[in-house]
């Protein structure tokens, strides 16, 4: 579903790849001379409104010791590269058997399937790694979620550990399939000629890299960026699959990566994340908060000043380049990276490079409605690094409500198959830290 951001698996177009593969090569040459593990290190944060104390005090994690080093002329994967630490024993950290428990216990046994048979882009696990957990999770219950995440699971911290984390829901807004008076700013599908590259098949150095773009004649050339897209360059290409009363209510609904549009007979269709155009994503609240726009940067200030400025509303819109596609739902949903149905309180966006998409993840946070187990179900245009997460929380006013003002701090713990830690460690061929 995800926020600007559902990058599922998509099929290349092979279109002339003979007259654009040579020129893409160069690039990617290029491209290698860069720093190839990026940093854990959260992007732009949004500033919540008004922060809320935690209604409870927060589980506490560990001191971190110091991270596990890795060779630097070992092809690794980025979160390998990051560093990694065994925590303690997980006991001590997991929170107690409630119903957000429960939730999380049942969306992590949603995804074993996927994370049984699809690759891992984090390097961190191959598909045989969860085959135990998941065969045991078809037969535990519930009510022992505490006990089935203690027996099969190990803890371990990626990079520092430093988690930042915001929030997303399914919205709902206004609009119609055929364009009409007042209805008349277009969500398009991803069109035939985006192009999706994996990098990594051309270097192992660039492995969990991808870069989006289209041909241009012989050249491999960015897609269109917000601005060219909005100003009408897909138009007339039939790739209109609705529209929507309002752009402002629309560039949150991308942003989202998924939601609903409530039909003029009352109707509803449910919309998901089709592909996004490549160009990197921008947090339009952090522009605003350094200019001086606004004094808070939740979603309910940044709509607010958008409405009464809207010229220069628009062109602050456009300076986020990054542009999602759509396609209509009509199963469950709102839908994950994964292809599969997010769970409210349970389902967090991570980024894949760094956190096996359908693995548990344990926040700390100085929120305490976000603290606790969420599964990475889904992924997002803003959530890169180790360390970066969105956590999921439905449809309706609270969600809403929760989701836009969240902005928490904390530490993070990402649950491996109990023995990959040790496996990842003899595969680089170092000697642990001591633990404290």
């Amino acid at each position: 579903m995800r926020r600007c951001l559902m990058p599922a698996s998509v099929q290349s177009r092979p279109a002339r790849p003979g007259r654009w593969l040579a020129l893409l090569a160069a690039c990617l040459a290029l491209a290698a001379c860069g720093r190839m593990i990026p940093p854990g290190t959260p992007g732009a944060t949004p500033e919540p409104g008004v922060r809320p104390q935690p209604a409870q005090p927060r589980p506490t994690l560990p001191p971190a010791p110091t991270p596990l080093p890795t060779p630097g002329e070992t092809a690794v994967g980025p979160a390998v590269a990051a560093g990694m630490t065994l925590a303690p024993d997980i006991e001590t950290l997991l929170p107690p058997d409630t119903e957000r428990l429960r939730l999380a216990f049942r969306a992590f046994r949603i995804s074993c399937p996927s994370l049984t048979r699809r690759r891992d882009q984090s390097g961190l696990t191959s598909a045989s790694d969860w085959q135990q957990a998941c065969a045991a999770a078809a037969s535990f219950s519930e009510a022992n979620a505490r006990e089935f995440f203690r027996r099969y699971f190990e803890a371990v911290q990626i990079g520092d550990g430093k988690a930042f984390a915001t929030g997303y829901y399914e919205p709902e807004i206004t609009g119609c399939r055929q364009r009409m008076a007042g209805c008349e700013t277009p969500l398009y599908r991803r069109p035939q000629d985006l192009i999706d590259v994996d990098l990594g098949l051309f270097s192992d150095t660039l492995k969990g890299r991808r870069i989006r773009g289209k041909v241009d004649g012989t050249n491999f050339v960015p897609y269109d960026d917000r601005a060219a897209i909005t100003s009408g360059a897909l138009a007339g290409r039939g790739l209109e699959i609705a529209y929507a009363n309002d752009p402002i209510e629309l560039f949150f609904l991308e942003i989202q990566g998924s939601g609903r549009l409530r039909l003029p007979d009352g109707g509803v269709m449910r919309v998901g994340y089709d592909g996004q155009n490549g160009r990197d994503y921008t947090g339009i609240g952090k522009l605003m908060k350094d200019r001086g726009l606004i004094q808070a940067g939740s979603m309910q200030d940044i709509m607010a000043w958008l409405r009464a400025n809207p010229v220069e509303g628009r062109a602050i819109m456009n300076e986020n380049k990054s542009y999602i596609f759509f396609r209509e739902l009509t199963g469950p949903g709102p839908l994950g990276a994964l292809g599969l149905p997010v769970t409210p309180e349970a389902s967090v966006a991570a980024d894949p490079t760094f956190v096996p998409l359908g693995a548990p993840v344990l926040l700390s946070l100085d929120r305490a409605e976000a603290s606790g187990l969420w599964i990475a179900q889904d992924t997002g245009g803003a959530i890169k690094g180790a360390n970066r997460f969105d956590t999921f929380w439905g449809a309706g006013e609270r969600a809403r409500a929760v989701a836009g003002g969240m902005s928490a701090r904390g530490s993070a713990l990402l649950l491996l198959p109990i023995g990959t830690y040790q496996r990842l460690r003899s595969q680089q061929d170092v000697t642990p830290p001591p633990l404290p």
